[in-house]
């Protein structure tokens, strides 16, 4: 599966964008959180699909379900 989210550090200084674009994650979370829907971000992105949008945000709530410490700390 083609990543969504991609970081390199000749791009925003590594910051992770959608793959392809100079669009930060960061930027995407803070709409989000701010109440926008998908296709309302997507206006203010019309280079990304709204099927690239869904991904990067599938692709980054998957991340957090995967475990990366190994064992729970008491």
């Amino acid at each position: 599966m083609k990543r969504s989210i991609t970081s390199d550090p000749a791009i925003l200084g590594g910051m992770p964008v959608i793959s392809g674009t100079r669009v930060p994650v960061a930027r995407i979370l803070y709409l989000i959180k701010q109440g926008e829907t998908l296709e309302a971000i997507q206006t203010h992105f019309p280079h990304v699909s709204l099927k690239t949008l869904q991904n990067a945000v599938d692709e980054l709530a998957t991340s957090f379900e995967e475990p990366r410490y190994g064992t729970n700390v008491l």
